[in-house]
């Protein structure tokens, strides 16, 4: 799409004419018929570091905030030289529009009185949903990125330069309307943008087309019974003190000291003495492996002290306890004696591992500093909760023990005889042999980095128990996830060349699953698409990582081209779609639909698309038009076009591509 014209055809022809409106009346009718127009180009100046969702809010709020009050003075603000020109109007808008963004993009200072810009907004406002605008592809995400890391003054030249079109000297005056110190060197800053202009028009960055979900129902619900009991405990107190001192109206008739029964109650850790242990043996005869089967394990596994420790950091906050735990894990303290997994001294630190059917609660502190029990936890330690309902033999195969300088330490189960390390960015070299110690904690071995860019490798852990070899990886959680191939309704351990060579290209995508209580990962090769003018053949993944407590799935639909022409065998595939809590690419709804915007060596663009087996018919409609029989999608198209696409299944039913 070509960038806008500077000044909207209509600007000149507002109703009754610039000699019958006052300017008010003409700054609003402006406003109303280029209000998505004004709302893109906030949405656009906001940083990004904001969220989307308040980023949507507050470009609506600057743009209805725009119109100047009545009594304001005539064109007070507006650009030089526009006093005869019947479309100033929106001119003075939008440089209303972009002083407020360029304000609201302003860092709050300490000892500094807020703008109310920089302050959320007060209308619209929206309750109980996230609102944001659609997502569109790699293009729209690495312009995102880049208008992230330049100033809102940069922002706001190459949005005036691209979207509007104006030349360089009127995008410098408006800079300088709109309070900019140096528009030349924000102008100097917009030229090391390098993506097109025509991406700023996309549905990425729309705030008037909008994708609603839910906020955190979970989190909502607590704060709603947080809300309500403090409502009672203030209703309570308040009618205690406008009681008379009697209490009832009557003499007081207490015969002994006040009751001390009104104060905060604190729980006891449990006995460390009563700690579950199985015997080193059960699980050999036992009718399913699980965590419940893991025997007591560790140099320390008789130390009271350390296990008094960590059963006291358990059982509620501590002064100097660090905690964390994965999304949808209760914290509170164990019902009953839990089972002791290990306790035990690993690097610079002592670890303790407990049970309780539902979580694994791991404590850890500096090792050889540990205070007696009476004195409670050690400063510096830590306690970590993880959901583990429901582990089977191959999601109880490890647990992480420790986690430090980027390296991992592994607890496996008694029943793992081998454990190797594989590199998956590397799917031809061999699995290397990994050192156990007679407890069952492993070597340090390297783990995924989030803080290294180009991803040269992504370690992960293979168990082999003389029936089966799993692949398990690191996703900063207690549990690593498993690793699976192959279609939803029949996933299986990955082996084999062309497994491996498909998690090469899908590893690194694993960042975007982190810390989410990830239980497992399929990546499933859902088509194979022969390219057009000859292109090869690109294969199209759906990766769908499944969690713990059953909600907050994602799903990734994935284009690999040729490695030939994508980078070499261990390129990244193109996330062509994402979607959060979908049974899309999964056992209960195991189909899925996308498409991405490819360009030929030739230099030619064409919208691809590719559908599970379920599909008949593919089509294409909105920037691009066209349709395929059968679940593979090839239209010509030009750079920057937008398709909207569905598909038709075997049953008659049309269904929408993922997203």
């Amino acid at each position: 799409m070509p960038p806008l014209r500077a000044e909207p055809p209509s600007a000149a022809r507002l109703p009754g004419g610039p000699a019958e409106l006052t300017d008010a009346e003409r700054a609003e009718a402006a406003l109303s018929e280029h209000y998505a127009r004004l709302t893109r180009i906030g949405y656009l100046l906001l940083p990004p570091s904001l969220g989307r969702n308040r980023r949507v809010l507050t470009a609506h709020w600057l743009v209805q905030r725009s119109l100047p009050r009545a009594h304001a003075p005539e064109h007070a603000g507006a650009l030089p030289g526009e006093h005869e020109d019947p479309g100033c109007a929106y001119a003075y808008v939008r440089l209303r529009v972009v002083r407020s963004a360029l304000t609201a993009g302003l860092p709050l200072r300490r000892f500094a009185w807020p703008r109310r810009a920089q302050l959320p907004p007060l209308l619209p406002q929206v309750w109980g949903l996230r609102l944001f605008p659609h997502s569109c592809g790699t293009d729209a995400l690495a312009l995102e990125r880049a208008l992230s890391e330049v100033s809102g003054a940069g922002r706001a030249a190459h949005v005036l330069r691209g979207l509007e079109g104006l030349t360089d000297e009127e995008v410098g005056r408006v800079l300088g309307a709109a309070g900019v110190a140096d528009p030349r060197a924000a102008l100097a800053e917009a030229d090391r943008l390098t993506a097109p202009h025509a991406l700023l028009a996309s549905p990425e960055f729309d705030p008037c087309a909008l994708q609603v979900r839910p906020t955190d129902l979970l989190r909502r619900r607590r704060r709603a019974r947080t809300v309500r009991a403090g409502l009672c405990a203030l209703l309570v107190c308040g009618t205690l003190v406008l009681m008379p001192r009697d209490g009832l109206g009557g003499r007081h008739t207490a015969s002994g000291p006040p009751s001390a029964s009104g104060g905060a109650t604190v729980g006891h850790a449990p006995d460390p003495t009563a700690v579950r242990r199985v015997p080193s043996g059960l699980w050999r005869s036992a009718g399913r492996y699980d965590f419940t089967v893991w025997p007591a394990r560790g140099d320390r596994a008789q130390d009271a002290g350390l296990l008094g420790r960590a059963l006291a950091a358990w059982a509620g906050p501590r002064p100097g306890v660090a905690s964390s735990k994965t999304p949808g894990t209760p914290v509170g303290p164990p019902v009953g004696p839990p089972q002791l997994l290990y306790a035990g001294d690993v690097g610079p630190a002592s670890v303790v591992l407990f049970h309780d059917g539902l979580r694994v609660v791991r404590y850890a502190e500096p090792r050889g500093t540990g205070p007696s029990r009476e004195t409670g936890p050690s400063r510096g330690a830590v306690v970590d909760f993880a959901r583990v309902n429901g582990a089977d033999e191959a999601a109880a195969s490890a647990l992480v023990v420790q986690r430090r300088d980027g390296r991992v330490r592994y607890l496996t189960a008694p029943w793992v005889r081998g454990v190797l390390v594989r590199d998956l960015r590397a799917p031809h070299d061999p699995a290397r042999a990994l050192r156990r110690r007679a407890d069952g904690v492993t070597d340090p071995l390297p783990g995924p980095r989030e803080d290294t860019p180009d991803c040269a490798s992504w370690h992960a852990l293979e168990v082999r128990d003389g029936t089966a070899s799993r692949l398990m990886t690191d996703l900063g959680e207690l549990t690593p996830a498993r690793l699976t191939s192959g279609p939803p309704s029949a996933p299986h351990d990955v082996s084999g060349r062309a497994d491996r060579e498909s998690w090469a290209r899908t590893a690194c995508l694993l960042r975007t699953v982190r810390s989410n209580g990830v239980r497992s990962v399929n990546s499933w090769a859902y088509a194979k698409q022969p390219l057009p003018e000859g292109g090869g053949s690109a294969l199209w993944l759906c990766t769908r990582a499944e969690t713990w407590r059953g909600a907050g799935s994602r799903v990734l639909a994935q284009f690999q081209a040729p490695p030939e022409l994508s980078g070499g065998a261990a390129a990244s595939g193109a996330v062509a779609a994402r979607a959060e809590d979908t049974p899309d690419c999964g056992p209960r709804r195991p189909r899925v639909l996308a498409g991405v915007l490819w360009k030929s060596d030739a230099g030619r663009w064409y919208v691809l698309a590719a559908g599970s087996r379920q599909f008949v018919s593919v089509t294409a409609t909105g920037g691009v038009e066209g349709r395929a029989e059968g679940r593979l999608l090839a239209v010509p198209a030009q750079e920057g076009d937008r398709a909207r696409l569905d598909g038709l299944l075997a049953d008659g039913t049309r269904v929408r591509a993922l997203r």
